[in-house]
């Protein structure tokens, strides 16, 4: 049996050569015609039957999945209370877990020292926070490790792949705490860490997650990272409003099952290298509960993705 590493070793090229036949179609579905053989079989649209036309629930109790959190790992540190103490910020606006979902070699080890050098960050009012100037540059001196990226549609490895977490977590709390997003780019296909329309993608030099504190008081960022789960909250003098997200399908493009024989596995079993991912289409707003009872609908809106093949092995 190969390592883990091994696999994605030989599965990353081959992601890479469809990606850009992918982006050589632009924004049209791929022909497919050029990839009908007998390994190559049309995935069932999943997301569709599921999520059409629905909200996304904007809590998780389960501790395997992402969503918004009221409990965090870090309450009782006692560098977090001196911190809440020095920017009066004793309320938690959201807090959002992201759960990685089976990390690739470095990926965990990027997010957890992202999250350490996250915590603390103190956004005063009317001043705008970036995540590349915070935490980047993402480099070897820093201590970021080589991990997976996506390269617009392509996925490939980088020093400091897997920092798009901590751009998507940001994001969702961000949201969720009413304030102002002033950069955000979605990513060319989607993430299976966080919904459809929730996810962000940074790039040092190039894309960066940016927001603005326009409230009256300062904002305190923690955050930390856990295993394969990723915590982030922010802290001000005020809670914040109450929001919920909202998504609907407007297009769907059904994700392939790619097959790759190998001698690697007894003859007909079959192995999921790469779990695939339908392409959408999605409109996303948010339902915004002021505290005076009122209630208002903003967009966020819409976002396309290109599908993410399955690639399964199968043993010859």
């Amino acid at each position: 049996m190969c390592s883990k590493k091994s696999i994605l070793l030989t599965v990353i090229p081959f992601l890479i050569i469809f990606s850009l036949f992918i982006t050589s179609c632009g924004t049209q579905s791929p022909n497919r015609k050029n990839l009908e053989s007998p390994q190559v079989k049309s995935k069932t649209n999943k997301l569709e039957s599921s999520q059409k036309n629905s909200s996304v629930s904007n809590s998780s109790s389960n501790k395997n999945k992402s969503g918004r959190v009221d409990k965090v790992p870090w309450e009782n540190d006692q560098n977090f209370k001196a911190a809440q103490r020095k920017n009066q910020a004793f309320k938690q606006m959201a807090a959002f877990r992201t759960v990685l979902i089976d990390p690739l070699p470095g990926e965990e080890e990027n997010v957890h020292l992202a999250a350490r050098l996250l915590a603390g960050t103190v956004v005063q009012p009317g001043k705008i926070f970036s995540q590349n100037t915070t935490i980047g540059p993402y480099s070897k001196a820093r201590g970021f490790k080589e991990g997976p990226v996506y390269i617009g549609t392509q996925l490939s490895k980088t020093i400091g792949g897997g920092v798009c977490k901590i751009a998507s977590t940001l994001y969702n709390v961000t949201v969720l705490s009413n304030l102002e997003v002033i950069e955000r780019h979605a990513h060319g296909m989607p993430v299976p860490y966080v919904p459809y329309g929730q996810d962000a993608t940074v790039s040092y030099g190039s894309k960066d997650f940016k927001f603005k504190n326009n409230t009256a008081n300062p904002v305190l960022i923690w955050a930390q990272g856990i295993d394969n789960k990723l915590y982030i909250a922010f802290y001000s003098k005020q809670a914040a409003p109450r929001v919920e997200w909202h998504h609907k399908i407007l297009k769907t493009q059904k994700a392939d099952v790619i097959y790759r024989n190998t001698r690697e596995l007894p003859t007909g079993n079959k192995r999921i290298v790469v779990k695939g991912m339908d392409g959408a289409l999605i409109d996303s707003w948010v339902t915004i509960y002021e505290r005076n009872g009122t209630s208002r609908n903003e967009s966020l809106g819409k976002n396309s993705y290109l599908p993410m093949p399955e690639i399964v092995e199968r043993g010859i």
